[in-house]
């Protein structure tokens, strides 16, 4: 792998990350580290799936949605705080 390759692949990471924060309503407070992280993750978990439906792993759409898929898992799982509804949209409490 070259430096621009890893870079791509973190800037990629950040934007399908950052759209996908912005995509569930409500605020999640994360570091860029964990946007990118789960933007990354996210391109894995829908290049996959898109891979198994149609045959390609080339898709921003199942990348966006598999990175939607975290961020609502991680305000589920780790910040356990509601999807929609008026709980939504109060921040997280601190543990």
């Amino acid at each position: 792998m070259t430096l621009a390759f890893i870079i791509a692949i973190l800037i990629w990471g950040f934007a399908i990350g950052g759209l996908a924060r912005f995509a569930v309503p409500g605020p999640d407070p994360m570091p860029i580290w964990m946007t990118t992280a789960i933007g990354i993750g996210g391109s894995l978990i829908g290049g996959i799936l898109s891979r198994l439906l149609f045959g390609t792993a080339t898709s921003f759409f199942f990348a966006f949605l598999g990175a939607v898929l975290l961020v609502v898992l991680h305000r589920k799982y780790v910040q356990h705080r509601p999807i929609s509804g008026p709980g939504a949209q109060r921040p997280p409490q601190a543990h």
